[in-house]
């Protein structure tokens, strides 16, 4: 139990990188939280520094998603018995310390992005398909409406629709704890974009741009 304890901690420390904030300082010289929509997140450091910057801040967020995940995937497979079971509960709980660390990091006030690239990293160990149908479903949404906040409200509805679906399938024994964490996961990430759904009913929201230019 304390090891596994520990991994949770571990992940949530892991998620309070906030690699959105340390790539604009180190390149930019500047806070992104302080710069365009105030979110330590890949679109405002896309938006803000460019593309390249942006699509490192995403793939960093990801792989820190993705390890918390399989860590806690592999340390609760083999301090439990029954470890197969207990190896779910690791990848979930894990996953969903990890968010919490990215949506409130303990290193940087709290203050963090609203976990779309690092659902990705999670809900690639927690349910690989999910995250494939759910980053169709984005990129779809950026190409029709070209508003990121929609696509990703949008992908991550399905993700935990479609996770709660294949795990019912696979393993209806283990589906409510993986049901809840994975909604509870779902409800975060929507709830730090309820800025951008005012301003989408108010129509004030903006079209995804990049370095300042469309």
């Amino acid at each position: 139990m304390m090891y596994a304890v520990l991994t949770v901690i571990l992940a949530y420390l892991l998620g309070s990188i906030s690699f959105a904030v340390v790539f604009s300082k180190i390149f930019m010289k500047k806070d992104v939280r302080e710069l365009g929509s105030g979110n330590a997140g890949t679109t405002n450091v896309m938006r803000t520094g460019g593309f390249k910057l942006g699509a490192l801040t995403f793939l960093c967020d990801v792989l820190k998603g993705f390890i918390a995940c399989y860590i806690g995937k592999l340390v609760f497979k083999n301090v439990f018995e029954n470890g197969d079971e207990w190896a779910v509960y690791g990848a979930f709980l894990c996953g969903f310390a990890c968010m919490l660390g990215h949506v409130f990091p303990i290193f940087f006030q709290f203050k963090g992005g609203k976990g779309i690239a690092t659902s990705v990293g999670i809900f690639a160990v927690c349910c690989w398909p999910a995250i494939l149908i759910g980053l169709a479903v984005f990129a779809l949404g950026v190409f029709i409406t070209r508003i990121v906040s929609v696509s990703s409200i949008a992908a991550a509805i399905t993700v935990v629709s479609c996770t709660m679906i294949f795990h019912y399938i696979n393993d209806p024994a283990l589906f409510w704890p993986q049901a809840v964490l994975a909604i509870a996961m779902g409800i975060l990430v929507i709830s730090k974009h309820s800025e951008n759904i005012k301003r989408l009913i108010n129509g004030t929201e903006k079209k995804l741009s990049i370095g300042g230019k469309k």
